[in-house]
C-alpha cells in the first residue's frame, strides 16, 4: 500500500494499453484473408479480366475464421472456400513496352527510333533530322522515357512486367487532405 496514486494510475493505464494491443491483434488476424493472384495476360502484363482500369479477384478467409452468415447460421473456412471478390486496380495499356522505349532512346534516341515508337512521328523526324538535337535532345528524351514521364502518344501506359518497377503518380486537388502545420 505504499504505491502513490500516480502509480496505481499508471500500472492501470499500462495494463489496459496491453489489453488494447492484444485486441487490436486478435482482430487483425481474426479477419485476415488471402488474395488469389489474378491470372496475368502475357501480352500486356495486366490482369486479365480488367475493364474499365479494375479487375475482380477472388478472396480466401484464412482457416478456421468463422463467419456468421446474413441468416444467422455460422459457416467456418478451412481456407480453399472463396469468401468473398474484391476489385483491384488495373493499368490501361496498348502495347508499348516500356523495356523497348528506353533500350530504343537508349540506343537509337538520336536518329528518332524512340519518338517513332511510341506515336510522336513529328519528333521524331525532327530528331532524325538534327542528330537528335546534337546529343542534347537525346539525353533529355532518355530521362523523360526512363522517369515515364514521357509516355505512348494515345494516352496509355507502358507495359511494365506486373512484379515490375512501375511509377504511380500522385496528384493534389482541392480534395486533397493537407495536415495543417504545427508551430512549437
Amino acid at each position: 500500500h505504499g504505491q502513490s496514486t500516480d502509480m496505481r494510475l499508471f500500472q492501470t493505464a499500462s495494463k489496459c494499453f496491453v489489453f488494447f494491443i492484444f485486441i487490436f491483434f486478435l482482430f487483425s488476424f481474426c479477419f485476415f484473408t488471402l488474395f488469389f493472384n489474378p491470372k496475368i495476360d502475357e501480352a500486356t502484363q495486366e490482369p486479365e479480366n480488367c475493364r474499365d482500369m479494375t479487375a475482380w479477384v477472388e478472396c480466401l478467409p484464412a482457416p478456421n475464421v468463422t463467419c456468421r452468415l446474413s441468416n444467422g447460421t455460422e459457416f467456418r473456412f478451412s481456407g480453399d472456400e472463396v469468401g468473398f471478390n474484391k476489385s483491384i486496380p488495373c493499368r490501361n495499356v496498348s502495347g508499348y513496352s516500356y523495356k523497348v522505349a528506353v533500350a530504343l532512346s537508349l540506343f537509337l534516341g538520336w536518329l528518332g527510333a524512340d519518338r517513332f515508337y511510341l506515336g510522336y512521328p513529328a519528333l521524331g523526324l525532327l530528331k532524325f533530322c538534327t542528330v537528335g538535337f546534337c546529343g542534347i535532345g537525346t539525353l533529355i528524351d532518355f530521362v523523360l522515357i526512363a522517369m515515364q514521364i514521357v509516355g505512348p502518344a494515345d494516352g496509355s501506359l507502358y507495359i511494365v512486367d506486373y512484379y515490375g518497377a512501375r511509377l504511380t503518380r500522385l496528384s493534389i486537388t482541392n480534395e486533397t487532405y493537407r495536415k495543417p502545420h504545427l508551430s512549437l
